[in-house]
């Protein structure tokens, strides 16, 4: 049986990755700030190692025993005063070391589509500079690049709630997010796989403007989609990064910079963002 540290457990993505790896009966052990959040969200795993991982010597030996180390770690609504170099590459440079030292045969890191591409972008930056000492450290590893989570098309029915949609250009773009179950299967599979890196998105590709009329149908209004010129959003994006902070600039960054591109990769999976959308609708209600 191999013995699994999972990071980030108690995330989107890390919740579903515990659950996949306990069906599959491997030995889990996880590194949380919080044991509450592992029973809020029901998920029962082998060890629990409460520790912070942007502080070194609290993760001593945390892989010991370990064969695999699957980090989800990253920032995403921390309010603590972290930046993206203190949790995307320092907390996973952290891991990184103990893995190492422990003996583990891999380690599994979960990025972004295109990140090598978007390393402009401060969330990429950090991911790819640790993707690259990844890569230099000698063990077997995967990169997984997810291109977007359902949970992030969660502003799409938000503003269908409310009545209207705002779109950047002409609504033509493309993508295929992908639900945190579906990639959690992938992060699994990937423990007995040899790809070095892996690119998936969910089953569906569709246009923001195909997006937009799902999330409409389900919400119950009537389409009143609005198309603006992109000059709009550069605006934003010059606005809020002088007179926000690098954790409130990097995710509107993110988002208005992938809404501006396609963001395709090969369809996997079977959740379907009508369904995810109905999920939120039944939460409403």
């Amino acid at each position: 049986m191999k013995r699994i540290l999972l990071a980030g457990a108690t995330g989107y993505l890390g919740s579903y990755i515990a659950k996949e790896l306990q069906k599959r009966d491997y030995h889990v052990r996880v590194i949380v700030r919080s044991k509450k959040k592992l029973n809020e969200k029901n998920i029962e795993v082998n060890e629990i190692l409460e520790s912070e991982i942007t502080q070194a010597e609290s993760i001593k030996g945390c892989c010991d025993t370990v064969d695999v180390v699957i980090s989800t770690i990253g920032i995403t609504k921390q309010k603590d005063g972290l930046t993206y170099m203190d949790v995307d590459f320092r907390a996973n440079m952290n891991l990184l070391q103990q893995a190492k030292q422990s003996g583990v045969k891999k380690f599994i890191y979960v990025s972004v589509l295109n990140g090598e591409i978007l390393k402009h972008l401060k969330i990429c930056e950090a991911k790819e500079m640790f993707v690259e000492q990844l890569k230099k450290s000698g063990l077997d590893y995967c990169i997984i690049r997810p291109n977007g989570f359902f949970s992030d098309m969660s502003d799409f029915y938000n503003m269908a709630q409310k009545g209207r949609i705002y779109l950047f250009g002409n609504g033509e773009l493309k993508g295929n997010p992908i639900h945190g179950e579906d990639l959690a299967v992938v992060c699994a599979d990937s423990v007995e796989k040899s790809y070095e890196e892996i690119e998936v998105g969910g089953p569906e590709t569709l246009t923001q403007n195909e997006i937009a009329m799902t999330a409409f149908k389900v919400a119950g209004k009537k389409p009143k989609i609005t198309h603006l010129p992109d000059w709009i959003r550069i605006s934003i994006l010059k606005i809020v990064k002088i007179f926000t902070v690098s954790k409130v600039y990097g995710p509107i960054e993110f988002f208005l910079t992938v809404m501006a591109t396609d963001m395709l990769a090969p369809e996997y999976g079977k959740h379907t963002l009508d369904e995810y959308f109905t999920k939120l609708r039944g939460m409403d209600e």
